[in-house]
């Protein structure tokens, strides 16, 4: 799943490229402006003077994400929180079917308290689904009814992708090699420190004071600067990380024969083939392991001129965190779920930093996307972080709603940029995902600071999973700000805000050594600006229907949400 916390494949195999700025220079570049601080940032300041004397309206953003950590001194106060439960009661006072779902709901845990954290890949859990009913079979595809149609399709790439290949194998091996040497030199270096515990910014203050404790120092900086790991790292992260993805791609490698444990059965218990089966879960918001989604949350709303931490992009917002993202691909099911959940519980835009390849269950999926734009609740997604053209792979979930026959219009997917002055220097993240056509815009996704679990922890990630919120916190400015333009019209003013590079810039696509335009990577052809965006939304009203794209005719409203006839 592209929103993995550091995407450890790609970073293993990226030469260390030390940027121009120092750490703490880089905090916060996301949200400075071009012209003013020469970053390509998102002109933040600049939009909240333009938007200087102007009352906003308080505005929910739902977060369907790993979990949170509520605890967090910078996002404790922009939660949000359901005044219609009473905490701790073990009712469901608002009669929403959720039992004291005070911040949002864990569409990943049981009713005694259990989570899912890990799960496997979308493609081990359809090519097992199907593997009975397809694998050595002479099919004939013009006798199969279009349900079976379906997944013989789904199955048939779900199959072609167990495929290990010896680039897959060398990679693993590669990652084996530095995880052994890393723990080698670690096992030294805390018996020397006396600590058990310690970032790369300690590590490199540190003076051993035995040639043992010298080599491990040298020895595990360079290992992390071939993974470009950043200062704030802590060791026992990196190691457990390494531990996480050396053991996922061996499960993953070995399932083309032995399909492994359903964790979602051992734990969460529901019937997954039954959408009506839609009142399983708990509370518990923050699970096993909420650091994609602290960081997420925190790059969208925390809390604002407070003199703590750092400043999200929105100031007016409560985050509903919807927990639905395990390690490993999310369930189509969860997903739709969440969406539904977040739209009946007011949430006006809502941010989705997660993907995959294969979605079996898209119709659950496609009818959630549907029913938030009947409800005017705007989408914002992550494009993905495989360096691939999303407009010839697939990258779900996404707007093609084959459900409908028709096209979403609340739904923004988001690729992620950079800067001439961090990392390689490329203007685009070299691991983005594009596509003229299936990418609506870019928006900052490199080196990106924002809050992490621990009541005062903060640190860097990346990924179009970092961009998104980026985009998703402009939205909502636009929305408290604004609150009588609809989804479709937000969309239109963050389209029309894009920017392009200087034109002496090259732009390499990502994955390549080609060099393209802006324009051939998205389709507007530029960066997200909030200045820009609500400069134009200011100019648009409720009944100028002229200035953004014609709504799609409203089908009939589905029934939400319908069984999977998949057998």
């Amino acid at each position: 799943m592209h929103r993995r916390k550091r995407n450890i494949l790609f970073i293993l195999l990226i030469a260390c490229c030390n940027g121009l700025f120092a750490q703490s220079s880089l905090k916060g570049w996301h949200l400075r402006d071009l012209k003013k601080d020469g970053f390509y940032g998102v002109s933040i300041d600049e939009a909240y003077q333009f938007m200087q004397g102007r009352k906003s309206t308080p505005l929910i953003v739902a977060v369907i994400d790993s979990g949170v950590d509520t605890a967090h001194e910078d996002l404790k106060n922009i939660l949000w929180h359901n005044t219609r439960e009473i905490p701790g009661n073990g009712i469901d006072d608002d009669h929403n079917g959720y039992i004291d779902d005070v911040y949002g709901w864990n569409f990943l845990g049981n009713k005694n308290g259990r989570n899912l954290k890990k799960t496997s890949d979308e493609k081990t859990r359809v090519y097992h689904r199907f593997k009975s009913k397809f694998a050595g079979k002479a099919i004939v595809e013009d006798s199969l009814t279009p349900g079976d149609r379906y997944a013989y399709d789904i199955w048939k790439k779900a199959a072609k992708e167990m495929n290990v290949s010896t680039d897959e194998q060398v990679e693993l091996m590669f990652v084996e090699v530095t995880m052994k040497a890393l723990k080698k030199h670690d096992k030294v270096l805390r018996e020397e420190m006396g600590v058990e515990e310690y970032t790369l910014q300690e590590l490199e203050k540190f003076q051993p004071a035995t040639q043992a404790g010298k080599q491990a120092k040298l020895g595990y900086l360079t290992c992390c600067k071939l993974m470009t790991l950043e200062g704030d790292e802590k060791n026992t992260a990196i190691l457990s990380d390494l531990d996480e993805y050396v053991s996922g791609k061996k499960e993953s490698m070995e399932a083309r024969d032995v399909a492994p444990p359903d964790y979602r059965e051992q734990v969460v218990k529901d019937n997954y083939y039954d959408i009506s089966d839609q009142f399983y879960g708990n509370n518990d918001v923050m699970g096993p392991n909420p650091l994609h989604g602290t960081h997420v949350s925190g790059i969208i709303a925390a809390e604002r001129n407070n003199n703590t931490g750092i400043d999200g992009v929105a100031d007016n917002v409560k985050i509903m965190m919807i927990r639905a993202i395990p390690d490993g691909d999310e369930y189509d099911k969860d997903v739709a779920l969440a969406i539904k959940y977040a739209v009946d519980n007011g949430a006006k835009v809502i941010n989705m930093s997660f993907g995959k390849a294969l979605s079996p269950e898209k119709q659950w999926v496609d009818e959630a996307i549907r029913y938030a734009e009947n409800k005017d609740v705007l989408i914002v997604h992550a494009a993905g972080n495989e360096s691939e053209d999303v407009d010839q792979k697939d990258n779900f979930p996404n707007p093609d709603l084959q459900t409908f026959h028709n096209h979403a219009n609340n739904f923004i997917t988001v690729g992620a940029s950079s800067d001439p002055q961090i990392g390689d220097g490329g203007i685009i993240a070299d691991f983005s995902n594009y596509g003229h056509n299936n990418v609506d815009i870019f928006a900052p996704g490199v080196k990106i600071y924002s809050t992490l679990p621990g009541k005062s922890s903060y640190g860097f990630l990346r990924g179009t999973s970092m961009a998104a919120p980026v985009v998703t916190g402009i939205a909502a400015m636009i929305r408290e700000y604004f609150p009588e333009l609809s989804a479709t019209q937000v969309k239109y003013a963050i389209q029309q805000s894009a920017f392009g590079c200087d034109s002496t810039i090259k732009i390499v696509k990502p994955g390549t050594k080609d060099k393209v335009s802006l324009t051939e990577l998205c389709q507007t052809g530029g960066f997200v600006n909030a200045y820009r965006a609500l400069e134009i939304a200011s100019k648009l009203a409720p009944e100028d229907r002229k200035k953004t794209p014609a709504p799609v005719p409203a089908a009939p409203k589905p029934v939400m949400l319908r069984n999977n006839k998949l057998n």
